[in-house]
């Protein structure tokens, strides 16, 4: 879907000063860049101008959705004083490219370490993100001298867009699980040349990284994520203070944060209409995720005090980037996708297979839930690495990039 004024097909070709053929190793791997047109940028700009606002909310907090003032001064500012040419030369200076993999065209970044012996990391996204909330993660990882790390810490990213994400493809069937993800990712790497990797993800990510780990394709040498996604399966017990806690977190979120997993789970199309139609529908759909990374969001546009990567740009960077690909009604749809596979698998007896490949895990304390210890041993037996730090969130590459690069480093350090 692609939004008025847009142009489907941007050029092909790399801007000045990028290295084009850093992941052209492979004869179905083609240069990408994006530039949006003018008239695209001001049909936004018209649109959030001519928003119909609701009345205001008739509680003091969140606890309706995202709140009137919060919400109306994000529009403000992405209509008067926003650039979205900012984090479009942002992504122009990175090699990014396209290839076919499964009958569906997939996006990606390949940022390329100065330093030998880099280790090939892929990064998986989430929703309501993108690869705009990995940019701040490229230059620790792939330089870390200049980031308080070592040369032998350095990798090479790969940062896909998920199908139906932003300048990736569409699915027009059915079928784009996470599992399926997993499978292209890991043609992506063998197309890259890529022998040897790891590969990391938070949110959604996080269940593609999961999946991967269970597929174990050849190369693949080990996983970390910042969420315990088998427990969103359910089954966990509750027996010491640290698993009660997380426990009633996750029941906090169950209960009264997961409006948008619902409608996205059972609903993605009634939704995809306002999100195609809206801007400030769109964004409000995709700061209305968790009670905490909301809460800082707000902070962001109300105060002026971002929480680190969480800055009023790269907040609406993410968003203009899902309207200008028309990309929220598609998004929407994966979770109504790895809901029915999971189904398909529960009605069939098919229990998730085991990760064998070492696992990394690291937990944030402003995730929806703390994970313990105990949870993450006993979803993966395999646990070589795992470590709780001071601060971060759900988003914690995109809000904490420089400690995302540290537990990144340090997870897979066993691994090289």
């Amino acid at each position: 879907m692609t939004q008025p004024g847009m142009t489907p097909e941007p050029s092909m070709t790399p801007p000045p000063g990028v290295q084009g053929q850093a992941a052209m190793t492979h004869p179905d791997v083609r240069p990408f860049s994006f530039t949006a047109s003018d008239e695209a940028l001001a049909d936004l700009r018209r649109r959030v101008a001519a928003t119909i606002w609701p009345e205001k909310e008739t509680v003091a907090d969140q606890s309706q959705g995202v709140p009137l003032a919060m919400i109306r001064e994000l529009a403000r500012y992405w209509a008067t004083d926003y650039d979205w040419r900012k984090v479009e030369a942002q992504l122009h200076a990175l090699s990014q490219f396209k290839t076919e993999i499964d009958g569906l065209d997939i996006h990606f970044i390949h940022a390329r370490s100065q330093h030998d012996g880099a280790l090939p990391l892929i990064v998986n996204h989430g929703w309501p993100g993108s690869v705009i909330e990995l940019l701040e993660v490229v230059g620790p990882l792939t330089d870390p001298t200049a980031h308080g790390g070592r040369a032998a810490d350095a990798f090479d990213l790969v940062l896909p867009s998920i199908p139906g994400y932003g300048f990736s493809g569409e699915p027009t069937e059915l079928g784009w699980n996470v599992g399926r993800v997993a499978s292209a990712w890991a043609e992506l790497m063998r197309r890259l040349g890529y022998t040897r990797y790891v590969a990391q993800g938070g949110d959604v990510g996080a269940a593609v990284t999961d999946a991967l780990g269970r597929q174990a394709p050849e190369g693949l040498l080990g996983i970390h994520t910042n969420l315990l996604v088998p427990v969103l399966r359910g089954g966990q017990t509750a027996d010491s203070k640290e698993e009660r806690a997380a426990l009633a977190a996750l029941d906090t979120f169950r209960t009264s944060g997961n409006g948008y997993l619902i409608e996205q789970n059972t609903r993605p199309q009634t939704i995809g209409y306002a999100l195609l139609d809206s801007p400030v529908a769109l964004a409000a759909w995709l700061l209305d995720h968790d009670t905490d990374s909301y809460y800082k969001i707000s902070h962001a546009f109300v105060d002026g005090q971002p929480t680190g990567g969480l800055t009023r740009d790269h907040i609406l960077d993410n968003i203009t980037l899902y309207w200008l690909t028309g990309t929220g009604a598609s998004a929407a749809r994966s979770y109504w996708e790895n809901t029915r596979a999971a189904a398909l698998a529960a009605a069939a007896g098919q229990p998730p297979r085991q990760v064998s490949l070492p696992v990394g895990f690291t937990t944030f304390p402003d995730e929806l839930f703390q994970a313990p210890r105990s949870w993450v041993e006993k979803a993966y037996p395999t646990l070589t690495y795992f470590n709780e730090v001071d601060r971060g969130g759900h988003f914690a590459a995109w809000e904490q990039p420089e400690l995302f690069s540290t537990e990144m480093r340090a997870a897979f350090r066993s691994l090289r």
